[in-house]
């Protein structure tokens, strides 16, 4: 009996041995572990800083207190909040809900990470814009989150830098296409007012001399063939001048030279084409109705050198201050692909005049070509 009472005691102490020696391994591994992770914490480039649900920070690494200028010390203990600006805190003291107002919907289950970009506080009470993730993880019971920090200000310069960039390429181009459509009605005036009364007079004075000329038929054959020629230059003048500058444009108005443009578009493409427009709605000012022609007369370029249609309907109705523009034609459509080609000038020069109005534009292939544009007119007194 006590031989047997005293193998049960070597056998459980050997296990209580074993099993101190197993416990023994296991911590002494995830004090490893958890060592290795500090350390990769501690190295890291980016900031990052971990809390717990009462969002008080309980680690943070030296980046993240570079970030902030201040230490890690000071950083430990302290209410996440602190780095976020006064007013942008949440009433409701939930920090988190910050994160959210950025847009971007954070799910706060399981080991998710959203990406976010707000406004960190530095210790010294300047702004910074801020990028980054967060994540959470269950602890003992707890739940830790851990926050990612990336400082993004060069970055949101160089995007600033880039937007102001884009915005005086828009404004240059909107100067470019009002110094070019100047010259064009320079151009087209000199042409017909000058050029075209010399070609008329010079024809005038051809019929008198034609009238009181010898009865010579070489001479007589050979006026009229100058006549002919004449007849001949005073119609190309005037079709380069109105490809310059439609007179219809200043002498009638957007809706006439609508019209004209649409009859011109029919007889020369064998293309039917309808106006749906009203008169009194397209009574707009010199800038307004040559950008809205070129955008028009543009449409139908394209339609006749591409689209294979039979027939094309333009709209322009005009509804409290935004004028709406549609464009359809039955063609074979635009491929998505050739929307957004460097070399499709004619798409890029619509959208740039759409744009120097502060309009929007946009362009669908569905079962043919449907060009949709909103322009605010400007309000008149």
């Amino acid at each position: 009996m006590s031989r047997t009472t005293s193998l049960l005691t070597l056998a459980a102490m050997a296990l209580t041995a074993r099993l101190a020696w197993r416990l023994g391994w296991h911590c002494a591994r995830s004090a490893a572990a958890s060592k290795r992770s500090g350390g990769i914490i501690r190295h890291a480039s980016d900031a990052i800083i971990s809390t717990n649900e009462r969002q008080i920070i309980l680690q943070a690494n030296p980046a993240a207190a570079a970030m902030f200028g201040t230490t890690v010390q000071a950083m430990q203990g302290a209410p996440l909040q602190q780095y976020i600006p006064r007013e942008q805190r949440q009433n409701n003291h939930n920090t988190f809900h910050y994160f959210g107002d950025t847009g971007i919907r954070l799910r706060m289950k399981g080991r998710r990470t959203s990406d976010y970009a707000v406004t960190g506080l530095k210790a010294g009470g300047q702004h910074f814009p801020l990028e980054g993730s967060i994540s959470t993880l269950d602890e003992d019971g707890r739940r830790i989150y851990t926050i990612i920090l990336r400082d993004i200000t060069e970055r949101k310069q160089v995007q600033e830098q880039l937007e102001q960039s884009y915005s005086q390429l828009r404004e240059l181009s909107a100067a470019l296409q009002t110094i070019r459509e100047e010259e064009r009605k320079h151009i087209a005036r000199e042409l017909h007012d000058d050029l075209g009364q010399l070609l008329a007079t010079l024809r005038g004075d051809l019929a008198l001399l034609q009238r009181h000329a010898a009865k010579d038929p070489a001479a007589r054959k050979l006026q009229a063939g100058m006549d002919d020629l004449l007849m001949s230059a005073i119609t190309s003048l005037r079709r380069i001048a109105s490809n310059l500058r439609p007179r219809a444009l200043d002498e009638g108005g957007l809706y006439f030279a609508l019209q004209s443009l649409r009859h011109e578009f029919t007889a020369r493409n064998n293309i039917a084409c309808t106006l749906d427009a009203n008169e009194e709605e397209l009574i707009l000012d010199d800038a307004y109705s040559t950008a809205i022609f070129r955008i028009v007369q543009e449409a139908l370029t394209n339609i006749a050198r591409h689209a294979e249609a039979r027939k094309v309907a333009l709209s322009l109705r005009r509804k409290d201050h935004v004028l709406h523009v549609r464009i359809h034609d039955d063609g074979r459509g635009i491929a998505e692909k050739d929307m957004d080609k460097a070399s499709s000038f004619g798409l890029i020069g619509m959208r740039e005049r759409v744009w120097g109005l502060h309009g929007d534009i946009a362009i669908v292939s569905d079962g043919g070509t449907r060009i949709v544009i909103r322009l605010p007119l400007p309000q008149t007194d």
